[in-house]
């Protein structure tokens, strides 16, 4: 069905975590009075949190009403016969004013058995990070599953993790089965599959504000664990101006940097939506029937139908995403 489709925006969904803060507020100038927000879901199809157009003629219809009217139009061909009316990624802005818990994700078929939910392969793009804040990803030493139950259970886990200390630009990829957290002080844009499937194996043996301890998920996740991964979870990646630069390409996206000072002209030859999420600075997207604004802390989903536009910028970061 072919359609007056342009570039959308979608309503963010707010997300009020104990770990969460403020820089949301404060840097990404997201409207929210909740006192904590750790996540903004900026396009979901996650079941209960489907996300709404926030822009122009299709405002306030949701994701999947969109999948089920414009299908291959919005989502390219290739894409509509494997996910069908399900959009196949979640894309998140995510605070850390405290630590997250450990935790470590399934692989799709792990998570289709227990959950009949797709895999969480991830990545993560830091965006700002106070001096001195870590993600957590893997452990520092070769590791077994006697050797990591026995730091659980005597609750000397963080010993064997590995820290990294990060800066803006600083890239991640979260491969299923790798033990992994985001570090207090950090604000980051994360990628990932459409699924909210998390094992939880350490909270820090904090407590809610009801004073409960979350839920641990040890039982689960040991038969998610990939204990011979390599450490291979550091990205690196050019930072050439006006081209898209390659950071991650993986079965379930490909993620490319791309610093744009002048206009420049894209060509979607990917069979693919395109989601440009904006790290730094603004940026405009214009084509033959629209012009789009947006700004850091904005992400924009071009439908796979637009195959040329171009995006206008003095000094503008995104992370352009595809399947």
């Amino acid at each position: 069905m072919k359609a007056n489709l342009y570039p959308i925006k979608f309503h963010p969904i707010l997300k009020d975590k104990l770990w969460g803060g403020d820089k949301l507020k404060t840097l990404l100038n997201k409207d929210c009075h909740l006192p904590n927000i750790g996540e903004s879901w900026e396009i979901s199809d996650v079941e209960g949190d489907t996300s709404l157009v926030a822009n122009g003629s299709l405002e306030n219809q949701s994701l999947k009403h969109l999948l089920s009217t414009y299908k291959a139009d919005l989502i390219g061909e290739k894409n509509y016969k494997q996910f069908g009316n399900t959009f196949p990624l979640l894309i998140k802005f995510i605070d850390a004013k405290e630590d997250l818990s450990i935790q470590l994700h399934p692989n799709d078929e792990l998570a289709a058995k227990r959950h009949n939910s797709f895999g969480k392969t991830e990545m993560w793009y830091v965006m700002q990070a106070d001096p001195g804040s870590n993600l957590i990803v893997g452990f520092n030493q070769e590791m077994t599953s006697e050797t990591y139950l026995k730091h659980l259970n005597e609750k000397t886990l963080p010993s064997i993790l590995n820290f990294d200390e990060v800066n803006t630009g600083d890239t991640y990829f979260i491969d299923v089965g790798r033990i992994h957290a985001i570090g207090a002080g950090v604000l980051l844009a994360e990628i990932q599959q459409t699924s909210d499937i998390t094992y939880r194996v350490y909270d820090w043996d904090r407590l809610d504000d009801k004073g409960q301890s979350r839920e641990l998920h040890n039982d689960l996740a040991i038969d998610a664990f990939n204990f011979n991964m390599p450490d291979n979870f550091r990205v690196a990646y050019s930072k050439a101006e006006n081209q898209s630069n390659n950071m991650v390409s993986c079965p379930y996206f490909t993620t490319n940097y791309l610093k744009i000072t002048k206009p420049l002209k894209i060509e979607n030859i990917y069979d693919s939506f395109m989601i440009y999420m904006c790290v730094n600075g603004e940026a405009t997207i214009t084509g033959p029937n629209f012009q789009e604004f947006f700004k850091t802390g904005e992400t924009i989903l071009v439908p796979a139908m637009i195959k040329t536009f171009e995006i206008t910028s003095k000094n503008a970061t995104l992370l352009e995403v595809y399947v």
